[in-house]
């Protein structure tokens, strides 16, 4: 689907916890978030098209297990937050450009702003597609989903990673800011934000 400043979204959901793997294209470039698993699937997704990067939203197992072999067979430009670069070529033996706060990831000369949300791990990152012909996006990972912040494992990285969605996405971005989660549905952050309060109280 068309989503603003001549970018197609493309979804789709891989492995065996339904990963979501964003393709964002513009003209044949593309970049994809999340190479979660299946490489086959992802490879056929990105068919015809010059994949320029391949992003990495956090480095837990789950949203990595392609990553070498979409970069092997595409070349593509592989991108993570600074925190979990290093931990994620440990991982995968791709070697990682690493990104945080102020920095953009271009795909057909459309910027793609890079916020980084720490807490479910040290380096997550979300990636906000801020057209001015169309409702703002947010790919976030595992750092936001419908019904609350990603999981975290102790009361610091929950600290860190509530005020990190409250200060950098609820305060930045519009109700009608579109969320695409690493898992599950898609929101919007109006349908979210009467519940930071309950978040917070909760602590998850």
């Amino acid at each position: 689907m068309l989503i603003g400043a001549g970018l197609r979204l493309t979804t789709r959901s891989v492995g065996p916890m339904d990963n979501n793997a964003y393709l964002l294209a513009h003209g044949t470039d593309a970049v994809l978030i999340d190479a979660a698993d299946e490489a086959d699937v992802l490879l056929e997704l990105t068919a015809g098209l010059n994949l320029v990067g391949v992003v990495t939203s956090h480095r837990h197992a789950d949203h990595l297990r392609a990553l070498a072999a979409v970069v092997a067979a595409t070349g593509a430009v592989a991108y993570a937050g600074t925190p979990d670069a290093a931990a994620i070529t440990e991982a995968t033996g791709v070697a990682c450009r690493a990104v945080w706060d102020g920095d953009t990831i271009t795909v057909g000369g459309v910027p793609l702003a890079v916020i980084g949300l720490v807490g479910h791990t040290p380096g997550s990152i979300t990636l906000a597609h801020t057209p001015a012909d169309a409702v703002d996006r947010l790919f976030t990972g595992d750092g936001l989903f419908p019904g609350g912040v990603g999981r975290t494992r102790s009361d610091d990285d929950f600290d860190s990673l509530f005020g990190d969605v409250t200060t950098k996405l609820f305060d930045r971005f519009g109700d009608d800011t579109v969320v695409h989660p690493g898992h599950g549905a898609d929101t919007t952050l109006g349908a979210e934000r009467p519940q930071l309060d309950r978040w917070r109280a909760r602590r998850w």
